[in-house]
């Protein structure tokens, strides 16, 4: 069972539909044993990261959310989402986050306007999970003011007006930056390809 945690922000409909376009059905809830019962779980996230994590935390979502990803089994975070995989942001000092991949989110530097809106060229490291085996670049759809400058984790890169990670995946920990759920095509696969992990 594909489960897309809903902890009040994001844009779960989106999502919900995008997995049913490749074929997959999800199921959206704040249930905290149902989570933790989830086969595949995506985290979404549109908003200020501190406030994600107070509503996690409220919830009671972070123990099965950091379980699952520990235990092995598939954990996709999208915008937002990918960012609270991290340990930290400078959106919001003191607000810890998941901490299942190293690293501190940041706020753009050189950006000519945040957020940054809109189409953008995002390009793969060779085999570079969830993309199409030897893909080159391929626009994706971001909304975003905060980023990750560089980690281990990283799978694909994008700029604008400095280069950020759009994508990361180690293990069984996988994120997207951008939207796939609104990147038409390539999206979509990306995510069928999380689903038929």
């Amino acid at each position: 069972m594909i489960v897309v945690a809903d902890y009040g922000m994001g844009n779960l409909r989106n999502v919900q539909r995008a997995f049913e376009k490749t074929g997959y059905q999800v199921r959206v809830t704040a249930d905290p044993d149902v989570i933790r019962s989830a086969v595949k779980i995506v985290l979404p996230g549109v908003g200020a990261f501190g406030e994600a994590v107070k509503r996690i935390d409220g919830l009671g979502l972070r123990e099965p959310l950091v379980a699952h990803a520990r235990a092995g089994k598939p954990l996709l975070g999208i915008c937002l989402g990918m960012q609270l995989l991290f340990f930290s942001s400078e959106e919001s000092p003191g607000a810890r986050g998941l901490e299942l991949l190293e690293g501190e989110v940041r706020k753009f530097r050189h950006a000519p306007k945040i957020p940054h809106i809109g189409w953008n060229e995002v390009v793969p490291i060779p085999s570079a999970p969830l993309f199409a085996p030897g893909e080159g670049p391929v626009c994706c759809y971001f909304v975003h003011s905060y980023l990750v400058p560089d980690c281990a984790a990283a799978t694909a890169f994008a700029e604008y007006g400095e280069r950020f990670v759009s994508a990361v995946g180690t293990g069984s920990i996988y994120g997207f930056q951008f939207h796939p759920e609104k990147s038409q095509a390539a999206g979509l696969r990306m995510l069928g390809a999380f689903a038929a992990l």
